[in-house]
Parts: structure tokens; sequence; C-alpha cells
């Protein structure tokens, strides 16, 4: 098999005494409590002087990118998946010759023909080989090669170094806080009219609890995607009815959709940065129709904002979303795949060069890869929201190196970025 080409293209411990069946019944999780209500994450935003608006989502569980932007087009890609393989003969939609999309971002494809929905493949923050999705988060939010090194986030060091930044700086939507806004800077809480089966607190412990149980994590994972799912009603009651991302009432919506009307709602005013999470994207088994539900949230998200905020705010948004590692190249044997290292953002917006898939492609031979199991990295995560914050932003190249992302480097200008 000849190699492809490479395509340039624009914790804490587990406590004692407590097993995962006792903390199931202690938590309420036994009973089917857990599906019944919708699990929210933190979401903040930022008021300042710029015109831009930057959002960033983070894609909790490990999103795989090669299921999401399926590299059909090389040679070792077939070989790699069969229940999971891609590309337009098996239902992806064809994105250039090379790459296609998969069908859960169906909805997003007028935003790709217009050229404000693209990609960047192959990134990855520098955490390798341990695969804990909790580390793994944590470096993603503190921005740091190392971890612990930091306790504020990166996205709190920005409006720590960014002039005329408003005391009304953030709010969080749900309990609990995102590492990634922790710090200096001051931060408020918003949170839906929806009961909580679980507090965030109690959902990492379940997670840390069951990391080391592949099929028992995802297991959870899909009990708090269920929850994710559920349709709200006007007094934030389930309903049986599912809606549509756009044109539906908004008392009607899902959690998801609410929060990112509402992140809309205080873009369209002084808030200029806001930032929360999507869970759902631990897929070591049925990755199918776990990974089709996860997108359609996804999806459901990006339109909501792009509906909400309105072409001129729209014109000038950036959306970046974010994950804390990809996934094996290979599928396992339960038709999922399991913790890997490269993985990939997504970005749209009317201030994103969209119409493409950004980044520079390694191959899928196995000499290629990443311990010879996972996507070889050819990009940092880091590298490039530093220069997404610096055109969106303004914010100085030395001041995103030395503190936002300390020990980054920049590269050169990717061109992700409308000028």
């Amino acid at each position: 098999m000849t190699k492809a080409p490479r395509r340039g293209f624009t914790g804490p411990s587990r406590p004692s005494g407590l097993t995962r069946r006792g903390f199931l019944a202690r938590s309420g999780l036994i009973g089917c409590s857990l599906a019944a209500s919708p699990l929210l994450t933190p979401v903040s935003f930022a008021a300042a002087p710029w015109d831009g608006r930057l959002v960033v989502i983070i894609l909790r569980g490990g999103m795989d990118a090669i299921d999401v932007v399926q590299p059909y087009g090389d040679p070792a890609y077939a070989g790699l998946r069969s229940s999971l393989r891609g590309g337009p003969q098996n239902g992806g939609l064809d994105l250039d010759g090379y790459f296609s999309l998969h069908p859960g971002l169906a909805p997003l494809m007028p935003l790709w023909r217009a050229e404000q929905l693209g990609f960047i493949h192959a990134v990855s923050t520098p955490y390798r080989d341990k695969r804990s999705h909790f580390d793994g988060q944590d470096l993603l939010e503190a921005g740091t090669p190392g971890l612990h090194q930091r306790r504020d986030g990166w996205l709190n060091r920005l409006l720590q170094i960014t002039p005329g930044v408003e005391a009304r700086t953030a709010f969080a939507i749900g309990q609990g806080e995102m590492k990634l806004l922790q710090g200096a800077a001051p931060v408020s809480d918003w949170s839906p009219d929806a009961e909580m089966a679980l507090s965030p607190q109690a959902e990492r412990l379940a997670g840390l609890m069951m990391e080391q149980d592949p099929l028992f994590h995802a297991a959870l994972a899909e009990a708090l995607d269920l929850a994710d799912s559920a349709p709200m009603d006007a007094d934030g009651a389930g309903s049986a009815e599912a809606t549509g991302s756009m044109g539906q009432a908004k008392a009607r919506s899902r959690p998801h959709q609410r929060i990112a009307s509402y992140a809309a709602q205080q873009l369209r005013g002084d808030s200029r940065i806001a930032a929360f999470s999507i869970n759902g994207w631990d897929t070591h088994n049925r990755q199918t129709g776990a990974l089709t539900r996860a997108l359609g949230r996804l999806s459901d998200t990006i339109l909501t904002l792009y509906r909400d905020l309105g072409p001129g705010i729209w014109d000038k948004t950036a959306v970046v979303a974010m994950t804390e590692f990809g996934r094996t190249v290979r599928e396992n044997g339960t038709s999922g795949t399991d913790h890997g290292t490269g993985g990939a953002m997504v970005l749209a917006g009317g201030a994103i060069r969209g119409g493409r898939v950004h980044g520079l492609w390694p191959g899928l031979e196995e000499a290629a890869l990443f311990d010879r199991r996972d996507l070889m990295p050819t990009g940092d995560v880091r590298a490039h929201m530093g220069w997404i914050m610096r055109g969106m932003i303004g914010t100085d190249a030395q001041q995103i190196a030395d503190v936002v992302f300390p020990g980054v480097e920049l590269g050169a200008e990717p061109g992700v970025l409308r000028r």
C-alpha cells in the first residue's frame, strides 16, 4: 500500500469504599432517574469593546474526527473501518473529493456551501498517552503543556489581558464552572429552568469511577447523552415529541438549543465571548447512534446561533468547537472507537473562511499513525485558537504565547478567518 501524499488544505483518585453500583444507587441513576432530566454544562459571556463575536464550544468525551470529517480519499481508510466506514458511497456528504461529512451534520451543509462552515483536521493539545478524559479536558481548558500548572483557564487569561473588558464579564449556565473560564476575570451564573439529575461534581465522580471500564463508561455517557437529548416544554418538563433545530417555539426547544439561544441574545448586546460545552462524544460502543445524536446537538446549536444572532451579528462571529482528544483510527469489536490522539476542530460563522478542510493531513497508513493506532497530530489546537483570537480580538501574538497559552508555538498564520 502506498503512502497517501501529504495534503495541504486551506485527576483525582477514586475514593475508597465506594463501588460503581453503590454510587449509582446513591445517585438515583438506578431506576432511570438520570435519563429523565437534562444535564447542562457551563456557559460564559464576556463584554468587550471590539466588534467581533467568539463562541467556544467544548465537545466533552473525545469526538471521533475520522467519522465526522471522513478521509475517504485516503488509500488506507477503507481497511481501518468496517461498520463505521464513511464516504459518499456510505451516506457521507462529499466536501472536496477527498473528505466527506458525517450525515449527522447534514443540516449544516448550506453553511458549508456559503463558506461559513469549515474544519481543521489532525489537531490536538500536547496531551499524550494516558488518554484520560479528565486530564485531557483539564489540559484543553487550562491551555498549558503540563497538567496542574495553572489554576486559571486560557479564556479567562485572555479576558485578563484585554483592555476595556467590563465588570459584567461572564455568565455560567448550569451548576459549577468550566476550568476554561476560571480565574481573576469575574464570572456570573445563569441556568435554564431545568431540574438536574446529577450535579457536575457527581457526574465527574461517576466518570472517574468508570473510566477504567470502557463499556461501563460508555453506558454512563449514553445515559447522559439521552438526558441531554430530552426536549423541554415551557415548564422545563420533558416532552415526548422532538422538535426541529430551526423555526420552532423556544418554549419547546431542547436544552442545548436554549443555551445557544440565550448565548445569541447576549451576543446581540454588549457580550463578545461565549463558552459552553456539549456532552456525549465518548463512543466506545454503538458509535453510529451515539455520534449521530451528538452531532445533531452540535448542528442544532450552530443553527440556533445562526438563526438568533441574525445576519448582521453572524457575519462577524466565529464559532469554534474543540475536544480533548480524538479516537483510534481502527474501530473496536463493539462498533465503536477507543480514546485516541489526533482530532478535529469545527468552525462556523460569517467570520470563518469556510468551505474547506484546513490543516495538514498526515495519512492513515500504519507507519504514519501515532503509536501505530491514532491519527497523528500535525497541528496544535491552541495555536489555531490563538490565531483566531488574534484575528477576532486583536490580541498581541506575544501575549498569546506568553500568557494565554504559555509556551505555545503559534507558527505561521493558518488562514482560517476571512480577511
